[in-house]
């Protein structure tokens, strides 16, 4: 199994390209499709951006992550089959598309450039255990939670309720500002 960062990277959009094709073609559970869409293209967001991202220039991937999060919030919200989803979906594969495409030949190939093997399997690990910490609370039980909801059934509850910041923001601070709202 590779444990390069480029390796797991590009294999995780693969992963997103797959989900696409099935939210696009209808195949299945579309609303659990959007579900996975959502965690994994959190996880894989947050690890670029804390264990990646920091030893590049990569201001510009990091504004793409923002847009992508933005259009993902309202394809969570959209029902499957409305014109809505359809334009969402398109509008967020779009842009996840052009992301990949720059970040895979860009700036992969820079850090793949600048940086070892040892390095690269260094970050890679690093990448893989963020991401596997940011699965893990998006999709975890809340078994701590007084009404047992999941981080990610607290996220789409702050996205209903529109409190700004909510995809910065760990489980217990998605509790907090939902009880601060009164939600």
């Amino acid at each position: 199994m590779a444990t390069d960062v480029i390796t797991l990277i590009t294999q995780d959009h693969r992963t997103v390209e797959s989900i696409f094709d099935r939210l696009k073609t209808g195949q299945g559970d579309q609303k659990a499709a959007v579900a996975e869409l959502h965690a994994l293209l959190i996880a894989h967001a947050r690890a670029e951006e804390d264990r990646v991202y920091p030893g590049l220039d990569a201001h510009h991937s990091v504004e793409e992550h923002k847009e992508a999060e933005i259009l993902l919030d309202a394809l969570v919200r959209a029902e499957p089959g409305t014109p809505e989803f359809r334009e969402t979906l398109d509008e967020l594969v779009a842009s996840v598309g052009h992301h990949v495409q720059e970040e895979e030949s860009t700036l992969l190939p820079a850090l793949r450039q600048t940086a070892d093997a040892k390095e690269l399997d260094r970050l890679g690990k690093a990448f893989e255990q963020r991401r596997a910490e940011e699965l893990k609370a998006l999709s975890g039980s809340a078994s701590g939670s007084p009404d047992g909801a999941t981080k990610a059934e607290l996220y789409e509850q702050a996205q209903q309720a529109d409190i700004p910041g909510r995809s910065q923001m760990d489980k217990q601070e998605l509790a907090q500002a939902l009880k601060k709202a009164g939600s």
